[in-house]
């Protein structure tokens, strides 16, 4: 069963962009396509942060 699955389609883009910004402010060299090259730490960074400021803007729409 894939869990990777967008609730929102239309958000597809919007997560992308989110991830590229992110990754950008952190320094971690995210490019398209494959990134196998980078640590999990890194891509984690990533992702962790994209978490924290989805839950943070959650909770200021309450």
């Amino acid at each position: 069963m894939a869990r990777n699955k967008t609730l929102v389609p239309d958000a597809k883009n919007s997560l992308n962009k989110m991830k590229y910004e992110i990754a950008n402010e952190l320094g971690v060299n995210l490019k398209q396509g494959y990134n196998g090259d980078l640590t999990s730490k890194q891509n984690g960074s990533v992702g962790g942060e994209m978490v924290k400021r989805m839950i943070k803007q959650a909770e200021n729409t309450k």
